[in-house]
């Protein structure tokens, strides 16, 4: 699994950054719907490669892993026992190289994979599946009302829009009465605490409740990676409004096993303070 294929197209052409390899200044400012969208498209675009390089042995290619601490949808058992999978429709959201939705194919479901980024989706076309691969925004889904039973997100999609509810909403209208949403996030406490995995990490640095958006832009301004930050009564609120019931909230704790570092997550966090928050939903 650490050996990869070459890749099958050459990835689509971006400006760059900036003269002479322009490092992205980070900020924290407003980004509309729009512009939080075009960031991330070409952010996932020009960085889908080394992600999938980075993260791919661990997240495997047919395995459901809700977030960084390991947590597998065979144990987890959040979209409903296996056996209960075969024969229903489930959208994977933010898919990336599809894993979750290989995985659901092989219980027998009929997954379709979406992601915002075409590159993300050349690498699911690259490891395979005979499932469909749909290149679109989240806030417009492009399917039919009631179109599937079950739909899913593992860091996908929800941490990236400004408008969480219009996701919300589009994912609602095409589930069947009775269907369940499952989607994973970063745990939002982690917001006050820097993004570092070790003792660094640790210490309170912002305030919880400011909710203004993590940008990182161009010598221009543009943003080129945006990500957005709802406290938990934020998401709750949310979920409400878009007419889901929240019937779990689950807060992986960081197993034995796991001795991986991810970015800001560690077992020296993981250990102490909750990084991943996964919402379980469903629609009367």
């Amino acid at each position: 699994m650490t050996t990869r294929e070459p890749i099958i197209q050459e990835p689509e052409r971006h400006e760059p950054e900036g003269p002479g390899g322009f490092e992205p200044e980070a900020t924290r400012r407003d980004a509309n719907v729009a512009e939080s969208a075009r960031a991330n498209r070409g952010w996932w675009d020009r960085n889908a490669d080394e992600y999938q390089t980075e993260h791919g042995t661990f997240l495997g290619d047919d395995r459901c892993v809700w977030g960084p601490e390991g947590l597998d949808e065979v144990e987890a058992e959040l979209l409903g026992p296996p056996e209960d999978l075969k024969g229903k429709g489930v959208l994977e959201i933010g898919a990336g190289a599809a894993q979750c939705s290989r995985w659901l194919a092989v219980q027998g479901a009929r997954p379709v994979a979406l992601d915002l980024s075409h590159r993300q989706l050349q690498h699911a076309l690259r490891i395979g599946g005979s499932f469909p691969l749909i290149c679109a925004d989240a806030g417009a889904l492009p399917f039919a009302d009631g179109s599937f039973d079950l739909a899913c997100s593992a860091y996908g999609a929800l941490p990236f829009v400004a408008d969480p509810r219009l996701v919300l909403r589009e994912v609602y209208r095409v589930l069947r009465p009775g269907g369940r949403f499952v989607f994973s996030v970063t745990h939002p406490i982690r917001w006050a605490f820097p993004d570092e995995p070790g003792p660094e990490g640790l210490s309170v640095a912002a305030s919880y409740f400011d909710r203004t958006p993590y940008v990182e832009q161009d010598e221009r301004g543009r943003a080129v990676y945006v990500e957005h930050h709802r406290t938990l009564g934020d998401r709750v609120r949310d979920i409400v409004a878009a007419d889901f019931r929240l019937v779990d909230l689950v807060e992986p704790e960081w197993p034995a096993w796991n001795t991986t570092e991810w970015g800001g997550w560690s077992p020296l966090r993981g250990n102490l303070i909750p990084g991943t928050a996964i919402f379980v939903c469903e629609r009367d």
